[in-house]
């Protein structure tokens, strides 16, 4: 679990994060939603120690980041694994030798016992024949599940994803979305994932925060995202005419969700 308490960052006089407090919960898949320059971004690199805050606290698991000794943070990042947006790949790497980086950075352990290690997370992200492909000769969405793979080869406690689905074709991030569902449970992870992606939000969003103008305005789950009463939070999500559609035959009807609609559409039929 991550506690964010009251947390501020400012750059120079411009105060990006305007005292955001939030909780993320072990095993679930929490998102970060907003519009460009809402804050996001630093808030994500904040949580990750990129940023150093201004003010406030950053709990993993009861242990607060900016309260840490250098040594300290060296423990901590060993127990996170990250997705950088657009995977952020070694292009002189094979696929086996990026996957394996965390584990050359963080253990001791024997090249064998690496070897192992990585064979096992290829095979969990389906990537078992690309081990000796460089990133240039497989595709964006090999390469996404390639950068999930490294971030999860260290068996993470905690998970940060900043936008798993850029680039990706509507299917694709469906499969994007569903690998990191199952991990979360499987590794019982805190997942955080930082998206623009409303399919996301609408079928994998255990825990929702919105921010906007560096302030959290609003945070819910996928299901009370649905039927909120927020302005700002309604506009963002729904500038889509298919997704009003799909929220006005929701409210109106009241018989399945979104995610049903979404993830099942009905086709007609002759």
């Amino acid at each position: 679990m991550i506690e964010i308490k009251d947390l501020r960052k400012k750059f120079d006089e411009t105060e990006v994060l305007k005292g955001i407090s939030t909780t993320f919960e072990t095993g679930k898949v929490n998102l970060i939603i907003g519009q460009s320059g809402s804050g996001k971004t630093v808030f994500l690199k904040s949580l990750l120690n990129v940023y150093e805050p201004t003010s406030g606290g950053i709990l993993f698991d009861g242990r607060d980041i900016t309260q840490m000794k250098r040594e300290e943070k060296q423990i901590l990042r060993a127990e996170i694994g990250t997705v950088f947006q657009g995977s952020a790949l070694f292009d002189s790497m094979t696929v086996e030798e990026n996957i394996m980086f965390p584990l050359d950075m963080f253990t001791n352990l024997t090249f064998r016992e690496k070897k192992r290690r990585v064979f096992d997370v290829m095979g969990r992200v389906h990537l078992d024949k690309a081990g000796r492909k460089f990133p240039a000769e497989i595709s964006g969405g090999m390469q996404k599940r390639v950068a999930i793979a490294r971030a999860i080869v260290n068996n993470p406690k905690y998970l940060f994803c900043d936008e798993p689905n850029s680039g990706l074709d509507p299917y694709t991030a469906n499969v994007i979305d569903d690998l990191l569902v199952d991990i979360t449970k499987e590794y019982k992870t805190t997942t955080i994932i930082n998206t623009h992606d409303m399919n996301s939000v609408m079928t994998i969003g255990e825990k929702i925060v919105y921010l906007r103008l560096g302030i959290k305005e609003w945070e819910g789950n996928k299901d009370n995202v649905i039927t909120a009463r927020n302005k700002n939070l309604i506009d963002f999500v729904y500038s889509s005419e298919l997704f009003k559609e799909l929220r006005e035959y929701f409210l109106t009807n009241d018989k399945t969700s979104i995610e049903n609609i979404v993830t099942n559409p009905k086709t007609d039929e002759n």
